[in-house]
């Protein structure tokens, strides 16, 4: 009877129905802003081809194996990111981190897409209202003409736009400015996106994933066809592609190949251990997990000839070199787009399409970490984490080797237990001391944030990381017995 009893009481957390749900959530996970608006620059910047190299052996001796580590730990155990360390009670705190981890990056993530839903909406309109400089909030600074050979005292119409209508940024951080009312109404519209994509549980977001995860694969396959067959693209792709391996002997370009995996992929972090436990368990996540791997790796590389193909356009049209022009990150999504879109024929239109798939690729991302309110972590708090998981799991990695043959009928390949003992662990650790090492200053253009800034930046990157020694030293004293024990 009271057996009987603890059964009832034990939540039914529900499993993906459809045979793609799993598959389909994962890519819409891994699959997120950093497949289209960092890889493409990374790539550009770091030798071309030549970066492919680097880029191509983290994804085998770190990639993968962590990749299908975390979704069969999360298939065995059927319980998330934070209830899985009841197998290692000491590391309890790896999970905690994660927590905090999700908690900011939900944060940074829903504010992109309130950017990206405050483009779209501005783009229903005939013209799109950066196009010209004839605005309340232009200056006398301000040109639309991107063929002017000497720009140096004016500023385009692209970036008072992002500067002085969305943000109204202020003078520094000691500003605070007023409240974006309009930023406010599509910051709420993105929660509650969310929400309703994952309010009926896991089955409902089993169904939402086959729009989400394949609407952005959709408008890349259009922009690309568009791409190519504007004038410079041919350059643009060239650039992006030659190879130049002298940039190899570069340790930042190692660094840079190593990060984009673990961002591209959110390992280490809990969310795709949560994923993976939502599985029946004889599901085959071996199979799963490689094929993920590479859709993930194809999409970025298939990004890059969409971006390079616009900024080889844009090079066409401004006269200026492929490399002032490439860019990353918002940069690239809120200012080198919309400044191309308004050369082509019907502006709005291509402005909708590229909007609407970045909110989609940032909507995905963002509705699969709230799953178990364990996210993905930023690139330094991400790499210990992972090496800490991966150390705990060395301990008993023969053992799991033997559960995941029992879930899927067949031992996988030898080589994801070598990672896992030697090659892995040395890339995490490798990665996080050489991310703080190399620490620079943060800066948004000419402006450096003050050191009360900075300091605010490490609290919060700090808020995280001290979880997992602390909760070591918590355990360590109230736990009974001797130390051997």
């Amino acid at each position: 009877a009271v057996s009987a009893k603890k059964k009832k009481e034990i939540p039914d957390r529900g499993s993906w129905k459809g045979r793609f749900d799993f598959l389909l959530s994962c890519v819409g996970y891994a699959i997120g802003l950093g497949n289209v608006w960092r890889f493409p620059y990374l790539c550009g910047k770091n030798g071309g081809g030549a970066f492919l190299i680097p880029y191509f052996l983290t994804l085998v001796f770190a990639g993968i194996p962590l990749f299908l580590l975390e979704t069969a730990l999360g298939q065995y155990t059927s319980v998330g990111g934070l209830g899985v360390w009841k197998l290692a009670p000491m590391f309890k705190g790896v999970g905690l981190a994660a927590v905090v981890l999700s908690f900011w990056l939900n944060i940074y993530y829903i504010v992109i897409i309130a950017w990206a839903l405050y483009y779209l909406f501005n783009s229903l309109t005939a013209d799109l209202p950066w196009q010209s400089c004839g605005n309340a909030w232009n200056t006398d600074h301000c040109f639309s003409n991107y063929s002017l050979g000497d720009t140096t005292n004016l500023t385009s119409a692209v970036t008072e736009f992002w500067e002085r209508n969305m943000h109204q940024m202020s003078g520094g951080l000691g500003e605070a400015g007023t409240v974006r009312w309009p930023l406010a109404g599509t910051l709420a519209l993105a929660w509650l996106l969310v929400y309703f994509s994952i309010w009926k549980g896991v089955e409902w977001t089993g169904k939402v994933v086959y729009f989400s995860a394949t609407y952005p694969y959709f408008m890349l396959f259009i922009l690309f066809f568009r791409g190519i067959t504007l004038p410079g693209a041919k350059e643009g792709i060239l650039f992006y592609l030659t190879p130049d391996f002298r940039k190899l002997s570069d340790s930042e370009v190692w660094m840079d190949a190593a990060t984009q995996i673990f961002f591209s992929y959110g390992l280490g972090l809990g969310s795709l251990i949560a994923l993976g436990s939502y599985n029946t368990f004889h599901n085959n996540v071996y199979r799963d997990s490689i094929i993920v791997c590479c859709i993930n790796s194809t999409t970025s590389i298939f990004a890059g000839f969409v971006i390079f193909s616009i900024v080889g356009f844009m090079s066409h049209i401004t006269k200026k070199s492929i490399s002032e022009l490439a860019s990353s990150g918002p940069g690239l999504a809120f200012l080198a787009y919309p400044q191309v879109v308004t050369q082509l024929p019907l502006s709005p239109l291509w402005s909708i399409l590229f909007f609407s798939m970045l909110m989609m690729l940032g909507l995905d991302s963002q509705v699969r970490r709230p799953r178990d309110k364990v996210g993905k972590a930023d690139d330094h708090g991400a790499e210990m984490g992972c090496f800490l998981q991966r150390s705990f799991l060395l301990v008993g990695v023969n053992r799991f080797y033997r559960n995941i043959e029992e879930m899927i009928g067949y031992k996988p390949c030898i080589w994801w237990k070598i990672c896992w003992v030697f090659f892995t662990p040395l890339v995490c650790l490798g990665v996080f001391f050489f991310s703080v090492v190399e620490m620079t200053p943060l800066t948004l253009g000419k402006y450096v944030y003050p050191a009360w800034g900075q300091g605010i930046g490490w609290l919060m990157a700090l808020s995280s990381m001290v979880l997992i020694p602390g909760y070591m030293l918590y355990s360590f004293f109230t736990s009974t017995g001797t130390l051997r024990q």
